[in-house]
């Protein structure tokens, strides 16, 4: 094991031509900010964007073996993200830009909108976009697996069913930021596959972009060594999944999409999915999904299974012990700069830094670090599109506000 090296990527993002994305995802900036937060490689995001490409080539060079690299040494691997006629996302990886070309050239007969968005819409199914890309020596998989707009298991119940006679040309999924590990292995169809725990960011600050990573273990950062990795293939693999807490993800609980009260998923069917409250929808939260989903205990994971490490961003950590809603506020990202100064990533402050040094450059927040290490740290779940709240441990959980039946009202609890 001894040849082998530990990469650190996030391998899904998007640039600026993707909507709701900062004027600041650009290749340049995303490269300066990722060693800040400790990643050796990330997804180029849009690479079937014209415009975007145009950015990549501008601003990064080829590195040869699929990858490119800014100066500072910082790599990308050829990715995008697309919609199918399913509303399903795919995750696509590339071996190199012949076959971005190749692949567009497929599916330019499908898709109006390659050089207008980053994220495109492609007219075919899962499977005959699988087929195109695996014809073509790409890989791909799907994204963010079990949100309820565009996740796959919001379409079908079995990926299977997405992409039919392709299934075992499909090696991994993303969990996304409201699923771990311990949730997806209860259901049995996943242990075929890597799981992969990526940001989907659209900024490049590190509050965003590597809030999920994977560590690789490859003999070096190459397409085909991420490739065997994602196969699991000759010693290569995922040694670790990072990413959110699921309750701080977005999607977790089931809730109101418009007033926000939370709904035990049984009550929620009996009021056919909509809130007698304010009358919007109610959103069927991912736990309840994987609920629906699940035919294995929660600790029933394969073998092949690296650990699942909960992570908080360091600048949440920080404004939580500044009793501040505002992570990037410039007293926080003051703060943070000096630890990430000091230590010299931030994910060595988060997990590897000793307590004793972390106290020599702010011991108010190297508590909080701590708090963070310990798992003491609470959450009020997120749900419906709005991201969960960290609650310190020295602070009373509030009262959430979930609905009544049997008052037909809503309660307090």
């Amino acid at each position: 094991m001894a040849d082998f090296i530990r990469c650190n990527a996030d391998l899904h993002l998007h640039g600026l031509y993707s909507g709701a994305v900062s004027s600041s995802m650009v290749p340049k900036t995303i490269a300066e900010q990722a060693p800040l937060k400790g990643l050796h490689l990330l997804g180029t995001a849009d690479i079937l964007n014209a415009r975007w490409v145009k950015l990549v080539k501008e601003q990064l060079k080829d590195a040869g073996e699929g990858i490119l690299e800014h100066d500072n040494g910082t790599k990308f691997i050829l990715q995008t993200e697309v919609e199918d006629n399913n509303r399903v996302h795919h995750v696509i990886l590339f071996p190199d830009f012949s076959k971005v070309e190749e692949v567009k050239e497929k599916l330019k007969s499908k898709c109006k909108d390659f050089d207008t968005d980053g994220r495109p819409k492609i007219w075919l199914n899962g499977e005959q976009i699988a087929e195109i890309c695996v014809d073509s020596g790409c890989l791909i998989g799907f994204a963010h697996a079990f949100t309820p707009y565009f996740g796959i298991y919001s379409k079908f119940d079995s990926y299977k069913d997405c992409y039919g006679d392709l299934w075992k040309k499909i090696y991994f999924l993303e969990l996304g930021l409201s699923a771990d590990t311990n949730m997806a292995d209860r259901i049995s169809e996943l242990h075929n596959l890597t799981f992969t725990s990526n940001s989907d960011c659209h900024s490049p600050w590190p509050n965003k972009m590597g809030r999920e990573f994977n560590t690789f273990r490859v003999k070096e950062t190459t397409f085909d060594e991420i490739a065997k990795a994602l196969k699991r293939e000759d010693g290569r693999g995922s040694a670790l999944n990072v990413g959110f807490n699921p309750l701080e993800g977005k999607y977790h609980k089931t809730r109101c999409t418009g007033c926000l009260t939370f709904f035990e998923p049984k009550e929620a069917m009996k009021l056919n999915w909509r809130c007698p409250q304010c009358r919007k929808s109610i959103k069927k939260g991912v736990d309840f999904r994987i609920e629906e989903l699940a035919n294995l205990n929660k600790d029933a994971h394969p073998n092949h299974r690296p650990a699942y490490k909960h992570i908080i961003p360091l600048s949440e950590i920080i404004a939580l012990a500044l009793n501040t809603n505002n992570a990037m506020s410039n007293k926080v990202q003051d703060i943070w700069k000096r630890f990430v100064s000091r230590f010299g990533s931030e994910i060595r402050v988060l997990l590897n830094a000793k307590h004793e040094e972390l106290e020599k450059v702010n011991p108010s927040i190297a508590e909080y670090i701590q708090y963070f290490r310990e798992d003491k740290i609470n959450y009020i779940p997120g749900g419906a599109g709005v991201y969960g709240q960290l609650v310190p441990p020295n602070k009373t959980m509030e009262k959430l506000k979930t609905y009544n039946t049997s008052q037909k009202s809503l309660s307090d609890f």
